[in-house]
């Protein structure tokens, strides 16, 4: 079976669940046989190892599709001129901006790129789509989420596969859009859901989320929840001796690092918490960069500037040193998300997590035991930091259950279960029915 898998870049910038989740995807989908190529769309692939191989192009590239949006002339420059602002270190330089990773201000674009061939990016879904009919000749092929939805008739059209389309959090950037443009992104998706054969949704809160919002049957999405390559995940003491808290994501205001900065502030307060610590790790671009700097000054006036610590590098390495010093794992979004893939990687590490009761966090905690939800953030860690028996019972409880039902191995054979049922058994899927 030959699968074609379409992914946006973040450049490395970021810990981008959706990156992470694609790329272990494909490497243990290759391990298992089938053959799967990865298109990388605006910007490279940095992010846990990078399965494209280096003559691939990046389609799309970011800074094109930019100027391709904002000036007319470069709808028809021709290819060796295109070609320059797609090089690998331009696109580096340019996943360091804020506007390349931020919804703000994006809208038209955003509504251009669901547009497809109808788009002001035409050339581009011309030049994707030529690329695949000449050097691939796949049995399916998947969307890494459904702001690509713009590329599936084109895709059905030419190659006569079946397209699936993955969700995860698409909500996040279609509702950072201002109006009118989000309104119209969003019936753009859903008129465009015909041209989908299966949605794959991360989680079943989403799964019944975006069932609703693109008015879509919910029969027509699997739940395939976010599998971790489990490798090198040693499990943490949790002695205590410091207490240390975790934030394990993008660096920035909207994903609740301040909410996090401003508990533990509190709770150094409490008696028996002078020796408690803050560590976060997730990487930050553009502006986060300036809120992170002004979380410092926050706690360097409370004299608290050597007790917490931001951590710029959160390679694979990084991150499982990183949840091994922790205590408990919060990143408190108190919108919820449609997973919560560091969720995951701290309970691998037997770390348990302290969540918001919003989106799919309540499903993920239900499934594994290895957390709690909060409806006050200050009392909930207070009471896991002092009640160190509970703390160590759901670290064991979490790390159980992600070593047996969240592995990226389990993951991919859901999903090969999902490529078969659409493109049907070939002799080279015949072996893979089991799964």
């Amino acid at each position: 079976m030959k699968v074609v898998h379409i992914v946006p870049g973040s450049g490395g910038t970021f810990y981008c669940q959706n990156c992470m989740r694609d790329i272990a995807l494909i490497q243990a989908l290759r391990r298992r046989g089938v053959e799967v190529v990865m298109v990388p769309m605006y910007l490279p692939m940095f992010t846990d190892g990078n399965p494209v191989p280096e003559d691939t192009p990046v389609f799309f590239g970011g800074i094109n599709v930019w100027l391709q949006q904002k000036i007319p002339l470069f709808r028809k420059t021709p290819r060796w001129l295109d070609r320059l602002f797609d090089s690998k270190w331009m696109l580096r330089r340019a996943a360091k901006m804020e506007g390349t990773t931020s919804a703000a201000g994006l809208g038209p674009m955003t509504l251009s790129m669901l547009e497809g061939s109808d788009g002001n990016q035409r050339k581009e879904v011309e030049r994707l789509i030529q690329w695949l009919k000449e050097n691939e000749k796949p049995d399916a092929v998947q969307l890494s989420n459904a702001l690509l939805i713009g590329l599936a008739a084109e895709i059905k059209s030419a190659l006569n596969v079946p397209v699936i389309c993955s969700l995860q959090d698409e909500n996040e950037w279609l509702d950072s859009i201002s109006s009118p443009h989000a309104e119209a992104c969003w019936n753009a998706i859903a008129a465009r859901c015909k041209d989908v054969d299966r949605f794959v949704a991360v989680s079943g809160w989403f799964a019944d989320r975006m069932s609703e919002r693109l008015r879509i049957a919910r029969d027509q999405i699997d739940v395939v929840h976010i599998g971790i390559d489990l490798t090198g995940y040693a499990p943490a003491s949790l002695d205590l001796n410091p207490p240390v808290i975790g934030f394990l994501s993008r660096m920035n205001e909207s994903l609740g690092l301040g909410k996090l900065v401003d508990a533990f502030i509190e709770l150094k307060k409490f008696q028996g918490m002078e020796g408690l610590k803050l560590r976060a790790i997730g990487g930050a671009v553009g502006d986060d960069w300036a809120y992170v700097s002004k979380l410092r000054k926050k706690l360097a006036k409370a004299g608290l500037e050597n007790d917490a610590e931001f951590i710029e590098d959160f390679s694979r390495e990084n991150r499982q040193a990183f949840l091994k010093s922790l205590s408990i794992l919060c990143v408190p979004v108190e919108r919820g998300e449609a997973f919560g893939t560091y969720m995951i990687e701290a309970m691998a590490a037997g770390v348990p997590v302290v969540q918001p009761k919003a989106g799919a966090f309540p499903e993920l905690i239900a499934a594994t035991g290895g957390g709690v939800m909060y409806e006050n953030l200050v009392q909930a860690l207070n009471w896991l930091l002092t009640n160190p028996e509970q703390l160590r019972r759901l670290g064991q409880a979490g790390r159980e259950s992600v070593m047996k039902n969240f592995s990226v191995e389990t993951m991919a054979q859901k999903m090969i279960s999902v490529y078969t049922k659409l493109a049907g058994p070939t002799p080279d899927t015949a072996e893979f029915r089991q799964y």
